[in-house]
């Protein structure tokens, strides 16, 4: 039984020396009065001391011109340096924190890789901005284009240790903006706290807005698929999780109600800022560029809630989309995880997790997983099956006298045809749609599936048999270009589960004794879904097929049964009996019977005129 699983790289934590360089006055007359300002500005916010932390300096940043006239302003120092990144490390996930903007550059989960087999990085480089704006003076400040300075140039924690790490984004030596990272030992969160120190008379705390953006990378092998299971969700102190659109661009601002965290959500991943406080408003947006490399662009404007303290305690989650993993985070971050709606969501969230849950801790392989909560599932409704057969074969037997009473009574007169045979299914004790209900009591558990599998993380990667990876498709043939209603591909499990749908409409339609234009109907959804499901997960389309070969199964056994002698002796017993005129007719047939005469009276008026 084969298995893939992950292993997680381990790097060497990277420390490479280097400090800040104090500008050296010029033999240029014409500039020695600039330098001779940057110096002063430099003493006045304590950075003229030699620095005493080293960092993985990426040099590819070179430092900017000096601009004497933004020195003077307020944290003018700050906008002088050159960028250096500091590493943060734990069991799980590799962070790297950039000294412009004090901000998480990028974060690789260690124990992924993407579908290609690369790194997995949730974000990276300049497509991701993160930083507060307010005002000091007449001076707008973003800190995301500021230089900090950190504390430590490389941080790997391992154990039961946590620790932290401090950029300062300085005003003077005793008044600055602290951004205090930390990291557990394992695990996918990574705390984020702001604190202000001496600033009460500088900037407006009643006025901070957290900007951020995010630009996530392609993670998975159909990126169709991706964007449709990518995009902003949030939820409100009072605990209700919304999302932006999965289909369109959006933008929303939320003015009427806390935030208590911004998740830009992928597929399988997700980043989320959380604030233990609470956010005051938020404006967020979510679009796609089709010829950007990106999934999605996610943008989230939130406004910090004042407090005595100036600090404002928060926490990131870098992660996977794992039910479960999700839930121990707290916060109720598992509700990002589309389990469809109404009775869809009820069905996946207290009777499909659970069951799978279960069956996922005997630790098999994913496709035998699914085979095993295939057959409970089938065993749980064997009795729908059992009934949905047994009217069917009914209704076979009932046929050569249906026949007889549709030569008799002729098909000109539709209504005087159909009160015909209500009168012969009310004599036999049979249900016309006694076939059908126990399918359509089935349908809720068939589209909870249909969001189950595409939102499983538990697939990802998983292989079986042919199939490389459960969570998306397995092609069987990749033609080079689209073909209308079908796509660029022809997937093989898709394939035989279309095929063994065709073939289970066949036998129905043999038990049924089903003619005419119903004989076909039934041909026409397994070639619709076809299209539709060709590029849904091998594992949805595998859950379908094995569902096709157990009713197969199920209708094989039952047969071994079922008699359709003793059901048309039965029948024949039942219309000999005296219609009893106390018995009450069923909601549907006084219904039926109503209608058919209120149609009849109408066909007898219409003549008469």
């Amino acid at each position: 039984m084969d298995r893939n699983t992950f292993t997680g790289l381990f790097l060497i934590a990277i420390i490479l020396v280097g400090s800040f360089f104090l500008m050296k006055p010029t033999e240029e007359e014409a500039k020695k009065a600039r330098q001779i300002e940057h110096l002063d500005s430099l003493k006045k916010a304590g950075l003229l001391k030699p620095a005493a932390v080293a960092a993985k300096a990426d040099t590819n940043t070179k430092p900017a011109p000096v601009d004497s006239a933004a020195l003077k302003a307020p944290f003018g120092a700050s906008t002088v340096g050159s960028e250096q990144l500091i590493t943060l490390e734990n069991k799980d996930i590799r962070v790297k924190l950039s000294s412009r903007g004090g901000r998480v550059y990028s974060v690789e989960l260690k124990d992924f890789k993407t579908f290609d087999k690369k790194p997995l990085i949730l974000f990276d480089g300049n497509s991701n901005q993160f930083g507060i704006k307010f005002n000091a003076g007449s001076t707008v400040i973003n800190t995301n284009d500021r230089y900090f300075t950190p504390t430590s140039s490389a941080i790997k924690v391992a154990g039961s240790d946590s620790s932290a790490i401090t950029l300062r984004l300085s005003y003077s030596p005793t008044q600055y903006i602290d951004y205090i990272y930390t990291l557990g030992a394992t695990g996918f969160k990574l705390g984020y706290t702001v604190k202000l120190t001496g600033l009460g008379d500088i900037i407006n705390s009643r006025a901070l807005t957290l900007n951020w953006t995010a630009g996530l990378r392609k993670q998975e092998k159909d990126v169709t698929q991706e964007r449709l299971y990518s995009t902003v969700y949030y939820k409100n102190t009072d605990g209700g999780v919304d999302y932006l659109s999965v289909s369109k661009d959006e933008t929303k601002d939320i003015a009427d109600q806390k935030i208590q965290w911004v998740s830009f959500k992928q597929h399988f991943f997700s980043n989320v800022l959380i604030a233990k406080q609470g956010f005051d408003r938020a404006n967020l947006s979510v679009s796609t560029n089709p010829s950007s490399v990106d999934v999605k662009q996610m943008k989230a404007a939130l406004t910090l809630i004042n407090n005595a303290d100036n600090t404002y305690p928060m926490e990131f989650y870098f992660g996977t989309n794992r039910f479960k993993t999700l839930q121990k985070q707290g916060y109720q971050l598992e509700k990002q995880i589309d389990l469809g709606w109404g009775p869809l969501k009820f069905i996946n969230r207290w009777a499909v997790i659970p069951v799978f849950n279960f069956l996922q801790q005997f630790n098999w392989n994913m496709g035998l997983v699914i085979l095993a909560l295939t057959v409970l599932l089938k065993l749980v409704l064997s009795p729908l099956t059992y009934k949905s057969y047994l009217s069917m074969a009914k209704m076979k037997v009932l046929k050569p006298e249906m026949d007889e009473i549709k030569t008799k009574v002729g098909e000109d007169n539709p209504t005087l045809l159909q009160q015909e045979y209500m009168k012969l299914y009310r004599k036999a004790g049979v249900n016309p749609l006694g076939g059908c209900l126990p399918l359509v009591l089935q349908m809720p558990i068939i589209f909870a599936f249909l969001r189950f599998f595409p939102s499983l993380f538990e697939l990802r990667g998983e292989s079986f048999l042919w199939m490389k990876d459960l969570s998306t498709y397995d092609a069987v043939i990749n033609f080079g270009f689209n073909i209308p209603f079908l796509g660029n591909h022809l997937s093989l499990m898709c394939l035989l589960m279309t095929i063994s749908t065709l073939i289970y409409t066949y036998f129905n339609n043999q038990v049924s004794g089903a003619t005419g234009q119903m004989k076909y109907i039934g041909y026409i959804s397994p070639i619709m879904f076809l299209g539709f499901l060709n590029s849904y997960p091998a594992g949805l389309n595998y859950y379908y097929f094995l569902a096709n070969m157990l009713t197969f199964l199920q209708q094989y056994l039952i047969r071994l049964w079922v008699d359709d002698k003793k059901i048309h002796a039965q029948i024949q017993e039942n219309k000999k009996k005296p219609d009893d005129p106390k018995k009450k007719k069923t909601g549907f047939q006084a219904k039926l019977e109503e209608m058919m005469r209120q149609q009849q009276q109408a066909q007898a008026q219409g003549k008469k005129k």
